[in-house]
Order: C-alpha cells, then structure tokens, then sequence
C-alpha cells in the first residue's frame, strides 16, 4: 500500500518504521527539519519537510491517490484538518489521531462526519480500553470495539450451570442491542443460529454495547459479580478514559492524581468516582489510602518507571492484581518478573489499530476470532454496492455471514431482517474468512 505519515514525532516515527516492516511504500512528512533528516537516515522511508495541513505539501508527499493518510502530528487541529484536506484531495483513507475528549464526543458535535475522516483516534483512549480489558471481565477476553466505540465484541467462557445451557437462542429473549455471534466449541467455530443449544465450555461471541452486554454477563456464568475496588494511579487522559469506562454498579473507582486543579477537574466530570489528591508515587500515601485492599491497581501515571515503581509498591501492600502502562519495549521482559500482571503498551495498541485500517475496499476494519476462521468485519456501504439495493433478509449473503450491529449517522443498532441499508451505513458483520470475497461482492461497487 502507498500510505502518507504526517508527523514524525515519536508515534508518527514508530508507526512509520512498523510500516516499512510490513513493506508498504511510506512517506512522511514533519515541519521540524532536524526530525525529517532522522528520518530519512533511519528509516527506509521518504521523509518531506512541511505543514502537514498545507496543500502544497500533502501534494508533495503524494497523498493525490494514497491508500492511507495518518495524520499523528502533536496538534489536534492540524491533524483533523490535514487528514480531511488528505481526503478530499484523493487519498482512500484517513484516520486523525487526536488527544483532546471534545473531538470524538459525538453528543457535542461529529467532527469525523464533518470533516470527511473515517477514523478520529485517541491513544490515550485506546490504551484506557486495553487495560479495561484485563480488568472487566477476569473469565472473559474482550476482544475489540467497533463503529467508533459504540459496539462490542466479547468472547465469554460458558461456566457450568449457567442460566443459558441447553436452551435455544431463540428463546433466550436477549435484551435489544445484544446478539450472540459465533461458539466455538471443541475447535470448531461457527455463526450462531436460532435452534443453536450453548453448553459448558463453549465459547461465545457477545456482541452490543458495552453496557448491555455486561448486563447479561451473569446469564453465561454461575453467580454474579462482586464490585470490586479499582485504584487509579494518574489522572491524564487514560486515567480519566479508564475511569470513565469502569464507574458504574460493577467497580469500585478510586482515581488519585497529585495536581489539585487537574482532580477539581476529574471530579466535577466522573461524579461516579472518588477522585483523590495524591501521589501514587510514595508508598507512604498508598498505605494511608488502603491500597492494599483494593483488588486492581493501574499505574498509567506517564512515566513508565514511576509506573513500574508504584506497581510493585502496589504489590508488596497486598494488592491483589497489578496493572501499568509501559512504553518502552525493553520494559516488556522485565515487568512480569516484578509482580506486574499484566502490561499496557500505546505502541502495541496503535499497531493493532493502524494494521487494522490497513484493509482493501469497502472493509474499514478487520478483527479474527480467537480459534476459528471467522473475522469480525467493519464494512462501509459505498456508492453503487449491491447491498445498498436489498433489505437484510433478501441480501444474498454467503452460509454463515451475519450482520450483527448497524452505525447510521450517530447512532448504532442491532438491524432487524426488514431493515434496509443505505449508502453512508458502517455495519459490522461476522464473516468466515472463506466466504470473504463471495461477501464482499454485495459490498463491492458494480
């Protein structure tokens, strides 16, 4: 693929070299002539001096017929404005990574749709939801978010003697906005269908929004959850996305920060989580905030030795499991053997999101089940698609595809059979990898 980098600061640089590796033709373009220079020695790239939003420029970098424009410079104006100038002038795909809340909070206002941009990122917030995955669900494996957030794949592990063995799925009377995907089940893997009968040990894909599908959590596992307490080290933007994301019936949030304006701050927006002014750094503080009683503690503090620090702080207190933020891929070894579970890097987390960008035609995202040959796919109905002609249930879509959630606009639902696609829709759908290009050919302009 032919993909324009604009920014060549640290992420830009490293999704820029993690491209190359993939052999795609790269170039890059930065403002700052010191960092284009590093680059054009260091990478195999081409690297082009610059204002990323300035037309001449993306002209420059050959952005008239790309596949892919990343706009990651340290601004979030200038991304979202480049990556839409990227667009317009030719390129397939853009994606803007931006840090501020206001630019992906749909209530306020749809930058994204505005501005012509199929994806607007946060890394802070995508690293918030990769250390919610090891703390939401301990039996179950979060798996992916898709139409930017607002739907859920989970695959759960059905526990004995749970509510919904044995029973058809047809009569399970799932709340709207959640649907079974797939079970594997004694290494095969297949899309569920009403008369399926689910039974212990089977793995099930939960598809919804995130709140409904931990709604009905307890129907795959014996007994129900206990709230847990969860401590969060640092109150930047992952700290308050990571609070965000857990506050509510199940957990417990304590988010402590050292800044008194930034805690006023955190306070006033998560009124579901207790927000103390502290330094998580000192072990004395942790003591005198029972730390050790706490069944999660994350470090995601921006610095990854404090991180690693008060993590194994955190431990030696009596925390039961420890989480923290790391970037630094020398780190990755050496965590494990100082009682930090589990691990968060940024880098690894935007690596899964640019590779998944990466994908031909109509698909917007693409996602394997664990243990199968079934992809979750994020499909953007175009201009001339089949699809776009057939409600859901006259869609000749190839055995064993389903269409599981539907973005229209600014809200996403679970289709029904008489519901009628129209261009401009994203729809996520399980396809088995085998079926794909047949699939595609409903999705594929004429």
């Amino acid at each position: 693929m032919k993909i324009v980098v604009l920014g060549a600061g640290t992420v830009g640089t490293w999704i820029a070299d993690l491209l190359c590796q993939h052999r795609h033709s790269v170039n890059v373009v930065d403002i700052d002539a010191e960092q284009t220079r590093r680059v054009n020695d260091e990478l195999d790239v081409r690297a082009i001096r610059g204002q990323a939003s300035h037309a001449s420029v993306l002209f420059q970098a050959e952005v008239i017929g790309a596949d892919v424009c990343l706009a990651v410079t340290g601004d979030d104006e200038t991304n979202i404005v480049a990556a839409s100038m990227a667009k317009a002038m030719g390129a397939e795909r853009a994606m803007a990574r931006v840090y501020s809340q206001v630019f992906r909070d749909l209530s306020t206002f749809d930058y994204q749709q505005h501005f012509g941009i199929d994806r607007v990122l946060s890394l802070e917030h995508l690293s918030a939801v990769d250390l919610a995955r090891h703390i939401r669900s301990p039996d179950a494996v979060i798996v992916e978010s898709f139409a930017r957030g607002a739907v859920e794949v989970q695959d759960v592990l059905i526990t004995p003697n749970a509510k919904v063995i044995q029973k058809p799925l047809q009569q399970l009377k799932l709340p709207r906005g959640v649907r079974i995907g797939s079970i594997f089940r004694e290494g095969a893997m297949w899309i569920a269908g009403a008369d399926d009968r689910i039974q212990p040990g089977d793995h099930v894909t939960l598809i919804g929004a995130r709140k409904r599908v931990d709604a009905v959590l307890d129907w795959f596992r014996v007994g129900s959850i206990s709230r847990k307490t969860v401590v969060i080290a640092g109150g930047g933007e992952t700290g308050y996305h990571l609070a965000r994301i857990l506050q509510g019936d199940r957990f417990s949030v304590i988010l402590m920060e050292h800044s008194r304006a930034r805690s006023e701050e955190l306070a006033r927006r998560l009124p579901q989580v207790t927000v103390i002014q502290a330094n998580a750094t000192r072990r004395s503080v942790l003591e005198e905030e029972r730390v050790g009683a706490a069944h999660v503690f994350v470090a995601c503090m921006g610095d990854d030795e404090e991180n690693i620090m008060a993590g194994v702080t955190a431990r030696e207190i009596g925390t039961d499991r420890i989480l923290a933020m790391v970037g630094r891929p020398d780190y990755a070894d050496l965590v494990g053997h100082l009682g930090i579970d589990a691990a968060v890097s940024p880098r690894d987390v935007m690596a899964r999101q640019v590779l998944c960008f990466l994908q031909p035609g109509p698909i917007l995202a693409r996602m394997s089940l664990p243990g199968g040959d079934i992809s979750v796919f994020e499909i953007q109905i175009v201009p001339g698609a089949p699809a776009a002609d057939h409600v859901l249930a006259s869609l000749p879509l190839p055995p064993q595809c389903l269409i599981a959630a539907l973005e229209r606009a600014d809200f996403t639902m679970v289709p029904a059979a008489d519901d009628r696609l129209r261009v401009g829709d994203t729809i996520v759908a399980l396809i088995p990898d085998h079926h794909l290009d047949e699939a595609l050919q409903q999705f594929t302009p004429r």
